[in-house]
């Protein structure tokens, strides 16, 4: 088995390089710099993760001055390929100490590459005082191979002015599942033009989401796929076409038209990871007229909830750190220790700790004008606390791909039952079964 995932994920992460073709960072020194002070990073987005980062440095400079950071800005693609071809070679020497993971990806590389990142369970830093959910990510039997880094907690965003408009509010909205949703949002559609959300095509995350709020996917317990049968699979695929049968839902083709149909379009609301947000505030014309809840629950659901996650990235200590501890207490002493650290990363960035202690700092309990002097912070901290913890398994990716093919075909009018078994019988292909 382990053979067949390696190959698998070689032959993905190759496929990604001739496709996305040599990554930013590749051709600089990316193994650990020679001074022991210094710790190479990898990492994608300047304006987020890289900017966090850099303030962490600032911060941990204060009591070890002669400490720095060599942060080789890496797309997540660029990494798996990078990742791909390291391990394939067996030579370890050319990761750096520290790098950022996507948390869907954490199950199947700790699982296929036993050696690539370090199990830090007893460096001392306390992970129970991170949320639940954001934990799981990275731990693995019962270890921790990272330290969690952004809150992706799931948020409803509505337009306040649009739904006043059709005659309703933000509580309206708030605590529904989503047979209520599609009500008012085919009652906001005939008044006003608007579509309640928006999404891109060929893409499953917004049925992920939905599976999530009620604590379950599509991994049996022994680690099998279930597709084909699963009732609750096809409840929130019934439920994605009808929102987009009745215009409650506007689905576009590409990342950039998802964007606009809220900022500058005719969608009244977005559902989305919490990282949205920045994206939301290019507006700056409606400033205030937005506001902020949870997310609409499955209907008819055992343990169905209003909350759920999507994205979200972890930091990981490789390997090659010739320097663990410094890694470590690096680590704990910034996004596992550091109020100063979040309070200041959060107006810039957008960046919501998953550190729970950040959450009790005066920045999170912040009035937020933007969404009509909400407190937003402080409400998705509170989301994050809520969202059910569930197995995403070594092969989400996969899983990913087979899911978003059924969800669209469905869409075009094909039968959910044959689309259903049409994607077990392909992520079975691919996991090499």
């Amino acid at each position: 088995m382990k053979k067949k995932l390696l190959s698998l994920l070689l032959v993905t992460t190759m496929a990604v390089g001739m496709i996305t073709g040599c990554g930013s960072g590749g051709g600089k020194k990316s193994a650990s710099a020679d001074d022991e002070n210094t710790l190479t990073v990898w990492a994608w987005d300047q304006s987020f993760n890289i900017y966090a980062m850099k303030e962490a440095e600032k911060i941990y400079q204060k009591d070890h001055p002669d400490f720095k950071l060599n942060i080789v800005e890496t797309s997540w693609d660029d990494m798996q390929t990078q990742l791909g071809t390291i391990v394939g070679a067996g030579d370890y020497s050319k990761l750096p100490d520290i790098c950022l993971m996507q948390d869907f990806a954490y199950q199947k590389y700790v699982t296929t590459y036993p050696d690539l990142y370090q199990d830090i369970t007893d460096s001392g830093i306390d992970f129970s005082q991170f949320a639940e959910s954001k934990l799981a990510a990275s731990t693995i039997n019962g270890k921790n191979y990272g330290v969690p880094f952004d809150n992706g907690a799931e948020i409803a965003c509505y337009r306040t002015d649009i739904l006043k408009q059709a005659g309703y509010t933000l509580d309206d909205l708030t605590d529904i599942d989503w047979n209520k949703f599609i009500e008012i949002g085919k009652d906001v559609y005939a008044k006003t033009g608007y579509s309640l959300l928006s999404v891109q095509a060929e893409s499953a995350g917004l049925v992920n989401q939905m599976l999530q709020s009620a604590g379950t996917y599509i991994w049996t317990d022994d680690e099998k796929p279930e597709i084909e049968n699963n009732s609750d699979v096809k409840k929130c695929i019934e439920i994605y076409k009808e929102l987009a049968d009745t215009h409650v839902m506007n689905i576009v083709n590409s990342w950039d038209e998802y964007i606009a149909t809220f900022t500058s379009g005719k969608t009244a609301g977005v559902i989305n990871g919490c990282w949205i947000i920045a994206s939301i505030k290019t507006a700056e014309d409606l400033s205030g007229k937005w506001g902020i809840t949870n997310m609409p629950s499955l209907p008819d659901t055992p343990n169905a909830t209003n909350y759920s996650n999507s994205g979200g990235a972890t930091w990981a200590i490789t390997s090659n750190c010739k320097n663990t501890k410094l890694a470590e207490d690096f680590l704990a002493k910034t996004f596992a220790g550091s109020k100063e650290l979040y309070d200041t990363i959060l107006p810039n960035s957008g960046a919501l700790s998953t550190w729970l202690p950040a959450s009790e700092s005066d920045a999170y309990k912040e009035p937020q004008d933007f969404f009509g002097g909400q407190k937003i912070y402080e409400d998705i901290t509170e989301y994050a606390s809520k969202v059910p913890s569930v197995n995403l398994g070594v092969y989400f990716t996969e899983a990913d791909a087979a899911l978003a093919t059924a969800i669209a075909n469905v869409t075009g009018g094909a039968d959910i039952n044959s689309e259903l078994k049409n994607a077990q019988k392909t992520l079975e292909f691919n996991m090499g079964n």
